[in-house]
């Protein structure tokens, strides 16, 4: 277990540094990224779901996400960090307050899921995208609207995860693939974030 949590801390190290500077050199270097995020969890998804309409359905909303992620990135960088950084906020609170407070699980589809896990999404994505607002502007008029938007954007993070591991549940895996150490596959990083993303452009429009 210390040495899946290591593993999964220093890939962590690594990758959110690299996606960090794809997203802020944007342009044809963001498209190389999107390409290559495109390409590797559409693999994932067709190597784990059933069914050729599932598979396609799949595919076709990955390529939609990674297509609003361009747009959400080229409208506003700050706005786009900020949706990223909920999301990962949102899972290390869940893994941090799952593994040291345990407790009652929040649904079968995925039982590493607690409601300790679900308070620490929430209180870990809220506290560090407060000091990334205070420093740059995201296009938030006052607190109170930071925090819905913040509580919005987590829990579609959150049901993107569910929704994966429901997926994950049907094939009877445990990751979508052995990619990143201590993580698996890459759809299991990204799970939250390819759902928060379309919610992150429906929220900025509303």
């Amino acid at each position: 277990m210390k040495n899946e949590t290591f593993k999964r801390i220093t890939s962590s190290l690594i990758l959110i540094p690299i996606a960090f500077f794809f997203i802020i050199k944007g342009s044809i270097f963001f498209i190389f990224f999107l390409g290559i995020f495109f390409l590797l969890t559409s693999y994932e998804w067709i190597k784990m779901s059933k069914g050729k309409l599932i598979r396609f359905i799949g595919v076709i909303y990955l390529l939609f996400t990674s297509w609003i992620a361009y747009l959400l990135q080229d409208s506003s960088v700050h706005y786009f960090l900020f949706v990223i950084i909920i999301c990962i906020s949102t899972d290390i609170g869940g893994y941090v307050f799952g593994k040291l407070f345990k407790g009652p699980k929040l649904t079968k589809i995925s039982p590493n899921k607690t409601y300790a896990g679900v308070t620490g999404s929430y209180f870990f994505s809220i506290i560090i995208t407060y000091f990334f607002v205070k420093e740059f502007n995201v296009g938030l008029n006052n607190d109170s609207e930071f925090l819905i938007w913040v509580i919005l954007i987590s829990t579609a993070s959150q049901l993107g995860d569910l929704t994966i591991s429901y997926f994950k549940r049907l094939a009877k895996i445990k990751n979508t693939g052995k990619l990143l150490p201590g993580h698996g596959g890459l759809l299991d990083r990204v799970d939250g974030i390819i759902f928060a993303v379309p919610f992150a452009l429906i929220f900025n429009y509303f």
